[in-house]
């Protein structure tokens, strides 16, 4: 999949080749420090801001927090007399 903007596309395939590099060799062998990558991810996600700025995309309309349907029913099941089904 490509970058938001043309210009971005060479970054995107740098980190992602990061990414899945720190996460096959470094994660899943136990080592959470995912800061190989930062320097490159930030270098990628100022472009990504600069492309939406300039197609007119502000940031706080992607900047929303979304409750997720469990994180919903965890929400409202912790309000109730411990009944655990849904109140449709």
């Amino acid at each position: 999949m490509n970058s938001i903007g043309d210009d971005c596309n060479e970054l995107k395939k740098q980190y992602d080749a990061c990414f899945n590099n720190w996460f096959s060799e470094r994660f899943l062998k136990g080592e959470t420090d995912d800061s190989v990558c930062a320097p490159i991810f930030k270098v990628y996600q100022e472009c990504v801001k600069r492309a939406m700025r300039e197609q007119k995309i502000e940031l706080r309309e992607i900047e929303t927090d979304y409750t997720t349907a469990s994180e919903f029913d965890n929400n409202n099941n912790s309000s109730t007399t411990g009944n655990s089904a849904p109140a449709w």
